[in-house]
């Protein structure tokens, strides 16, 4: 094949791909984003300092969270310990009086 036709359908074959697909952008991998922000970030922090060795249910994560500048609602705390205490997660979470409390993972 003559080059110039193959340079020629590969440029045009490659705008093609960007107007129907967008441009390509890289994704970040999401232990990325959850490095410096989010609640997921600070109950990562308060694990890393100990925090959870020992029973903690979710007003004194919160508080906890909040003496160290991560202001969250409650619902979006919850949610982050849910996912942080799923079956491969480093807590692990417990019925206590009828209310969870969490704990590190051993």
């Amino acid at each position: 094949m003559d080059p110039k036709f193959v340079n020629a359908t590969s440029k045009r074959l490659a705008r093609l791909e960007a107007a129907v697909f967008g441009p390509k952008t890289v994704r970040t991998p999401t232990a990325a984003r959850d490095a410096g922000s989010g609640p997921t970030a600070g109950l990562r922090m308060l694990i890393a300092q100990g925090f959870f060795k020992s029973k903690q249910n979710l007003a004194g994560t919160r508080a906890a969270l909040e003496k160290h500048d991560y202001h969250y609602s409650v619902q979006a705390v919850d949610m982050a310990l849910k996912r942080l205490s799923r079956r491969d997660g480093p807590l692990v979470a417990l019925k206590e009086a009828g209310k969870k409390a969490y704990a590190k993972r051993k």
